[in-house]
């Protein structure tokens, strides 16, 4: 698809090419029965006031399995290129290799009230589900305070429940909406965004971004180095301390946990394409998960199909291009946004990306 529900544009409608085929959507929704939803809060204009705004937030729900099946958990593994930021859930990813429950993505300041209401509503929803177990769900975040009154706790219980509820297949939006509603890329706006590849075996990866990360003299499209100072940021100046990056991989591809940490490990690879270089205080932490194995907990003697290792560079090159065109696609379908004390965050022009067009 060129361009998302709302008919905003995406890279590909701006004559960009990349590696690879996608799916039917090119998001991470062709993967079977995975879904996304949002709740995008966007309020006030002017001078900051805490705790009344501007508000330039939201959250952004994945749920790996369809809402009948979520007490399947499905095989995980994750990666921190670097570690700036938070990932809740991980340490037990680390230790058993599985997760379920929604994956949700917020603002730094909403990630625990995130992981909580991501409890709550599994506890609401399937009342037997957790009633002799615990849950560990995994919440992230990256930064949205240039634009958003981040210390105005804005995201509440039922925006996260909202968000959940919300999940459907299919096309999805992206730029500035969920959780990367007030995010911005390499001095650019951006947000959320996502893309997919068709395998040559039959089986299906997709990837979903919240980009937030990035130096505006490092941005690269394509393999074109870009040196853009115009349109620039105002009223302050890009923070790269407070600049960070959440991948999210899906495939219905049969691997197991440390494939699937090897997985997510080359998202570096796409982040490194438009220039990401995790700088110090970037959070750049990164997820993959299959759908393939479902019988995977419980007493007794337990059978996982999986790909060799040996097999598994195709899948490498399509995260890297997947990534790649996630991040791109955030940017390209985010609008100019102003928000608390006027700042503001133009958006990535258009007319350059499409003078890239067949270079």
């Amino acid at each position: 698809m060129l361009h998302t529900p709302p008919g905003k544009p995406r890279a590909r409608a701006l004559g960009l090419m990349f590696d690879g085929t996608p799916g039917p959507f090119n998001a991470i929704t062709d993967v079977a029965g995975v879904s996304v939803g949002y709740t995008t809060l966007i309020s006030g204009n002017g001078p900051l006031v805490m705790g009344q705004g501007p508000i330039r937030t939201g959250v952004s729900a994945i749920l790996p399995r369809p809402r009948d099946q979520l007490g399947l958990p499905v095989f995980a593994g994750f990666h921190s290129l670097n570690g700036n930021g938070e990932m809740s859930g991980t340490h037990y990813i680390e230790e058993m290799g599985k997760l379920s429950l929604p994956i949700t993505i917020t603002n730094t300041n909403s990630c625990g009230l995130a992981r909580d209401a991501t409890i709550r509503w599994a506890v609401e929803a399937f009342p037997d589900l957790l009633v002799d177990d615990f849950a560990l769900p995994v919440a992230a975040e990256t930064y949205d305070g240039f634009l958003n009154d981040i210390n105005g706790f804005h995201v509440t219980t039922q925006h996260v429940v909202d968000a959940i509820n919300n999940a459907t297949t299919g096309a999805i939006d992206e730029g500035s909406v969920g959780g990367g509603t007030g995010m911005k890329c390499f001095g650019f706006k951006a947000g959320s965004g996502t893309a997919s590849r068709l395998m040559s075996d039959g089986f299906t990866l997709g990837v979903f971004v919240q980009a937030n990360f990035g130096s505006r003299a490092d941005l690269t499209i394509r393999g074109h180095r870009l040196h853009l100072t115009e349109p620039a940021m105002h009223e302050g100046t890009p923070d790269l301390s407070l600049s960070s990056i959440i991948t999210i991989i899906a495939t219905d591809a049969p691997f197991l946990p440390h494939q699937l940490k090897r997985l997510a490990r080359r998202a570096t690879f796409g982040i490194g394409r438009v220039g990401g270089h995790a700088y110090h205080g970037s959070g750049d932490i990164f997820l993959a998960f299959s759908t393939a194995n479902s019988d995977i907990t419980g007493a007794g003697i337990k059978y996982a199909r999986f790909i060799p290792d040996e097999a598994m560079d195709p899948y490498f090159h399509a995260t890297a291009a997947a990534v790649e065109e996630a991040i791109l696609n955030a940017m390209v379908a985010a609008d100019p946004m102003t928000g608390q004390g006027g700042n503001h965050v133009p958006a990535l022009p258009h007319d350059v990306l499409r003078g890239l067009a067949g270079k």
